[in-house]
């Protein structure tokens, strides 16, 4: 059965799985996934540690908190946390835009060998506590109520 917390009853600290803002109390997580253009494995040594330390700040600073990163020579893997003031493209976008630009602008094999450091594409997947079928069975439920 789904329950729904009103705000006063909802624990929320730095560990709790709910995040509060402006009245709002959520919990939106997103695994996000993008390549580097033509999937080179470009994202390794310094450029590996330069990107992290990109995203990290990128995302701070629009207030996106990445719970779990993880680079690979061909790949990056963010598990994130948003506030629902902020679209799963737009998180995408300032982060490949600005990790984009820092990066050829630091290390020029990377405007050498490509034309753009990502590709177009990503992968984008919620992540919750309370499964569609939960979902589904409270809503049918309430149907009578």
């Amino acid at each position: 059965m789904l329950v729904v917390w009103h705000t006063s009853n909802v624990l929320i600290g730095t560990h709790s799985r709910y995040r509060k803002n402006a009245g709002v109390v959520f919990s939106l997580k997103y695994l996000i996934v993008w390549c580097p253009k033509y999937r080179l494995k470009v994202l390794l040594g310094d450029v590996e540690t330069r990107l992290k330390n990109v995203l990290y700040s990128v995302a701070a600073q629009y207030g996106v908190l990445i719970e779990v990163m993880e680079v690979l020579p061909d790949h990056v893997r963010l598990f994130v946390s948003a506030d629902p003031t902020r679209c799963v493209a737009e998180i995408v976008n300032r982060l490949k835009g600005a990790s984009s630009h820092i990066l050829r602008s630091e290390f020029p094999h990377l405007v050498s060998r490509m034309p753009t450091l990502w590709s177009r594409s990503y992968y984008a997947g919620t992540v919750g506590h309370v499964s569609e079928s939960t979902v589904k069975k409270y809503m049918d439920n309430q149907k009578g109520r």
